[in-house]
């Protein structure tokens, strides 16, 4: 996880497989984040969650909005985007990853009314992206395909 209000900095996270990228922004103090998670709930594992909470959606998720808001960002001004949750590494769906991941993430956001501006979902191919503070512009590269502004 990583959290910004420096109008020069861009974040970045890379290799977002069955893992989501969680962007958000609030463009009136500038202040955004990006988390990177590899797992659904911090239940799976608490002693791992413990020493390493951005790896999971339901602990990580809490931490990146609280970081924003101690920058000044407010939950009602937040523009929320999310890509990942390919189904790389698990080509018979046998775990589902990716799936579980989403699926936890969209639980939290019902549950905190929070509303999702765009999404990059599923498929098979690995994601990287962007965050733009100055702009809160989320660019994604998909693997073999061009750019795309998310």
């Amino acid at each position: 996880m990583k959290v910004s209000s420096d109008p020069k900095e861009t974040l970045v996270t890379h290799s977002l497989g069955s893992c989501i990228g969680l962007a958000v922004y609030d463009s009136v103090v500038k202040v955004g984040g990006i988390l990177h998670y590899m797992l659904p709930e911090s239940k799976m594992d608490p002693a791992k969650a413990k020493e390493r909470p951005f790896m999971f959606a339901d602990t990580g998720t809490q931490l990146l909005f609280k970081a924003c808001y101690k920058l000044g960002a407010e939950k009602r001004r937040m523009i929320v985007k999310v890509a990942g949750g390919s189904q790389i590494m698990d080509p018979s769906g046998v775990f589902n990853i990716g799936k579980r991941n989403y699926a936890t993430l969209r639980k939290i956001f019902w549950r905190n009314n929070v509303l999702v501006d765009a999404e990059d979902i599923g498929g098979t191919s690995n994601r990287t992206m962007w965050l733009s503070i100055a702009t809160g512009e989320v660019k994604l590269k998909i693997s073999g395909r061009e750019f795309k502004m998310l």
